[in-house]
């Protein structure tokens, strides 16, 4: 089931990556007509949002940890949705924040606010699996924001610091496997 689910994001993600070129194609196409010369570095969203694995994103919306906003964790102790006029490109990835002060603070030290392992179940990525978590189930332990699929996988996870250990030493494993 797991890899039907990987299939069909990476399906959706190249739909939508294919969809933006398309789209940039056409008007490229469009604006020599006009008297314009572009290039793709017109576009720099085409280059910076890619099929990246190493971030959890929505297969529907394409947003890292599904639109939510990851410093409203810290700042509200809860998932909060990011809004579509406060958005960045980081890790190859689109997020979202609740306000422009959340952006800004993710932007000044991204590695604090992104969820550990990528936004992939702490637990699954002890066993060597790359599980997506889901971004209403969390934690933030030892300052670093954690993602779980399921309440049990959470449990077992803040109850362990083995767990907590071997998925630190399992993660560049299982990052090396998933796509850039």
């Amino acid at each position: 089931m797991t890899s039907l689910r990987n299939i069909r994001g990476r399906i959706m993600a190249f739909l939508r990556t294919a969809t933006m070129l398309c789209l940039a194609l056409a008007v490229l196409l469009m604006l020599p007509a006009a008297g314009q010369a572009l290039s793709f570095d017109d576009f720099p969203e085409i280059a910076e949002v890619g099929l990246t694995e190493r971030v959890v994103t929505d297969h529907y919306s394409g947003f890292a940890i599904s639109g939510y906003d990851p410093v409203g964790y810290f700042a509200a102790g809860a998932p909060v949705v990011g809004l579509p006029q406060y958005e960045t490109i980081w890790n190859g990835a689109a997020w979202r924040f609740a306000n422009a002060g959340n952006r800004a603070a993710f932007l000044a030290n991204p590695a604090t606010y992104a969820p550990n392992f990528g936004g992939y179940d702490g637990e699954a990525i002890a066993r060597g699996i790359a599980t997506a978590g889901n971004p209403k189930i969390f934690a933030i332990q030892g300052n670093r924001l954690f993602l779980f699929r399921d309440a049990a996988s959470r449990t077992n996870f803040l109850a362990s610091r083995d767990l907590s250990l071997k998925a630190q030493s399992t993660w560049p494993q299982v990052e090396k496997g998933l796509a850039e």
